[in-house]
């Protein structure tokens, strides 16, 4: 436990590390595919990933969520969580193959049966890894971690740019997405070496199933509410409405999803370690909910500016049609950056019933909205999303915190800074754009929006906000000498 801030720093900067090169290899990946493929190539994986993306919620049935939680675990327990993770996999593998012909007559495309099929195999791959992935995570081997995350997201990108380059149009995209859990898996069992033993009963798994369900279901529960103007998209308005739309929806999802993979993932591992440690335990989360929000800003604010020029030099001049959409969505990035962190404060803490009752109340508002907005096309759906996520925020923080040692005043008091810091730096590459916009190229003028916008930004939050000594004793602890890692499951 002495070494355990020592351990977060320098796993979280492993895998800050390995989310911006993720970052770019996706970002490179969208730029070069969406030159080689179509939005109607898109918009037919969208509708199938919308679809199987409900069931992907129980791929692991939150049991590796348990397995990192939980202060103490065994060979055994372990084992046996294998195979049920396992047997889940082949499952929902089967299950999907089983609906591939509803989805055909659902969104009237004969071209996702094989579709949906190949994309449920990734269940089964995916399943034979999550507990390889949570005993990193319980030993804290963040860096292991993020180099299998480099390593997946590389050879699935170098497979789907392959495909796309050999002409197999929307089957690139199908390619991409099932072997990246394949070479993830394959990588976490090169890095455990650990092989799992045959199941046992009478192994004490009832309160971690509990856990892992309540998991799932608020999973569930969240997932139909961030996914469901897909499917009505698909439905109403053609593979061609969710392709521009997915685009601009993805491009706005990667920044919140690297960064609360980075920072969540070290956040919850080292938050369940001082759960019994009130003092450590506020000082830790308010110091990760300050990094997120802090990296946060600058991104949202650019796509609320530069969405246009930011549109054209990703996907390219045939998808200028969904700049609009991503200006409309970029609340959205901020929005994350505020909830998602309170979901590892709550879930560190075992309180998934709390997480659901959230979840239950913010599902019907984001619904709700889609439905209002959906006459009115893609944007219509992106501005009421924003919407109804900007309305429910500030309630959404402050039941998540009741009860706990945060306060929603230590939130707001975090915020601030990052918050000031955003609207000055915002107000001023505003001006440059509206002079630069005459006379530069999008690309050029882009590099220079950015470059203004996040000077000016790092200027005022690090002298002029008093950050500096903060991030200096972060980067202080990155340079100290590296703890020795656990290597048996026993000293877990």
């Amino acid at each position: 436990m002495k070494d355990l801030k020592q351990r977060a720093l320098r796993g979280g900067f492993a895998k800050m590390c390995a989310q911006v090169a993720n970052y770019a290899l996706r970002i490179g990946s969208l730029m070069v595919m969406a030159r080689l493929l179509s939005p109607r190539d898109f918009g037919l994986v969208g509708m199938v990933t919308a679809f199987t993306g409900v069931l992907s919620l129980f791929r692991d049935f939150g049991l590796s969520a348990a397995t990192v939680q939980r202060v103490n675990i065994t060979e055994h327990q372990m084992s046996t969580l294998f195979w049920i993770n396992l047997l889940v996999g082949a499952a929902l593998s089967l299950l999907t193959a089983a609906v591939a012909p509803l989805a055909v007559a659902f969104y009237h495309e004969p071209h996702l049966f094989w579709v949906t099929i190949a994309v449920g195999s990734s269940f089964l791959f995916n399943s034979a890894g999550v507990q390889h992935s949570a005993l990193l995570q319980r030993q804290m081997r963040f860096t292991a971690l993020a180099k299998i995350d480099v390593i997946s997201w590389a050879g699935s990108t170098l497979i789907g740019i392959s495909l796309a380059l050999a002409g197999f149009g929307y089957w690139a995209l199908v390619g991409a997405a099932v072997s990246l859990p394949v070479v993830g898996t394959i990588c976490m069992w090169f890095a455990t070496r650990w092989f799992p033993g045959r199941p046992r009963r009478g192994v004490e798994l009832r309160s971690m199933m509990r856990f892992g369900g309540g998991l799932t279901l608020t999973g569930l529960i969240v997932y139909v509410a961030y996914n469901f103007e897909k499917v009505l998209l698909g439905r109403f308005w053609g593979a061609g409405a969710v392709g521009l739309y997915g685009r601009a929806y993805q491009l706005s999802t990667i920044p919140t999803d690297n960064l609360n993979s980075a920072v969540g993932e070290v956040a919850f591992s080292a938050l369940s370690r001082v759960r019994d440690d009130p003092p450590r335990f506020r000082s830790y989360f308010l110091k990760a909910y300050s990094l997120v929000l802090a990296l946060t800003l600058p991104i949202t604010m650019a796509v609320a500016l530069f969405a246009p020029e930011l549109i054209a030099v990703l996907l390219g001049p045939k998808w200028k049609e969904s700049a609009p959409i991503f200006r409309l969505l970029s609340p959205t990035i901020l929005i994350f950056a505020l909830i998602n962190p309170i979901g590892w404060l709550i879930f560190s803490l075992g309180m998934v019933g709390r997480s659901l009752r959230v979840a239950s109340v913010l599902a019907p508002l984001v619904i709700c909205g889609y439905i209002i907005g959906l006459p009115y096309g893609p944007k219509g759906v992106a501005l009421a999303y924003s919407t109804a996520m900007a309305l429910w925020v500030v309630p959404h923080i402050a039941w998540g915190l009741h009860g706990t040692v945060v306060s929603l005043r230590d939130i707001a008091v975090v915020a601030s800074k990052p918050f000031i810091s955003g609207i000055v730096a915002g107000g001023i590459a505003f001006g440059a754009r509206l002079v630069l916009r005459q006379f530069l190229s999008p690309l050029p003028q882009l590099v220079v929006e950015s470059a203004v916008l996040s000077s000016v930004y790092l200027g005022m939050l690090l002298f002029v906000m008093g950050q500096k000594h903060f991030y200096v004793d972060l980067l202080r602890g990155f340079r100290k000498p590296a703890p020795v890692e656990e290597q048996a499951l026993a000293s877990t």
